[in-house]
């Protein structure tokens, strides 16, 4: 059997492996999961106001049995399977052999590599993925309008995490850690690309952030760049569906606590 990576591309931590996995040619077979499919998003509104099932294979029981979390990305390898993101690209950096600049072997950089990804969980990451939620999915569960104080006390704290992030990790090196692409660039440029996707552009009246962006998109491949963000860069499209009414129900509440 060979490997198996359970992902959704709108998913952050998943595009993040499904990139580094191509870019560098690891053989995988890619197991599409909808995280909102069936108990989630439920139904596409069809022609005439008539609803019907969201088309399309989904791999969601597959990864719940793959990972112990019951979440994704998640990854199989013969028997042995394994959760979380940065678990799974340094598994397969070692396993694959991939070059030496993504998680190097020099102490001091591998180091400074570390020290970034520990930094992004409570920083970057912990403000980029509430725009979707605040621009997208609540209005979507809740039916009520944007908030857009909440909106903007997100951005405030975004923007505190990119001053960080150029000042302290970029500065003016060409990548987080130096010359090349590592995993530090892969992980950032993922997670900021959420907020793109719902029209909140953090490159903005950011030159220096604006050309790393686009020098980690040359060293990717801009063709696989923009096909693992297709679906993030459309994230709009889900106010096309209709919520069951049960879950809107039962979520509403939950959600509309997130905005207080």
């Amino acid at each position: 059997m060979g490997l198996e990576l359970y992902l959704d591309l709108l998913s952050q931590p998943c595009r993040s492996i499904y990139i580094f996995a191509r870019s560098n040619n690891i053989p995988f077979e890619f197991k599409h999961v909808e995280l909102f499919k069936d108990s989630v998003l439920g139904r596409r509104p069809a022609a005439g106001g008539a609803e019907q099932p969201r088309t399309g294979s989904s791999n969601s029981e597959g990864a719940a049995k793959v990972s112990v979390l019951r979440r994704v990305p998640a990854l199989k390898d013969g028997d042995f399977t394994l959760a979380e993101c940065t678990a799974i690209l340094l598994y397969l950096s070692r396993k694959y052999n991939t070059p030496d600049h993504w998680y190097p072997a020099d102490i001091q950089k591998r180091a400074q590599v570390d020290e970034y990804l520990s930094w992004h969980h409570a920083n970057i990451r912990a403000n980029a993925p509430k725009t979707m939620w605040i621009k997208v999915l609540i209005p979507l569960f809740t039916g009520q309008p944007l908030p857009t104080e909440k909106l903007q006390e997100v951005m405030e704290g975004l923007s505190a995490s990119l001053k960080q992030l150029e000042e302290r990790f970029l500065q003016d090196k060409a990548f987080i850690i130096g010359s090349e692409i590592s995993l530090a660039d892969l992980v950032a440029i993922v997670e900021l690309m959420q907020p793109v996707g719902v029209g909140c552009d953090v490159f903005e009246d950011r030159p220096r952030l604006l050309q790393w962006r686009q020098r980690v998109e040359e060293a990717v491949g801009k063709e696989l760049f923009f096909q693992a963000h297709e679906m993030i860069l459309n994230i709009k499209e889900l106010s096309n569906i209709q919520i069951d009414p049960r879950l809107k129900e039962h979520l509403a509440p939950v959600l509309m606590k997130m905005l207080k």
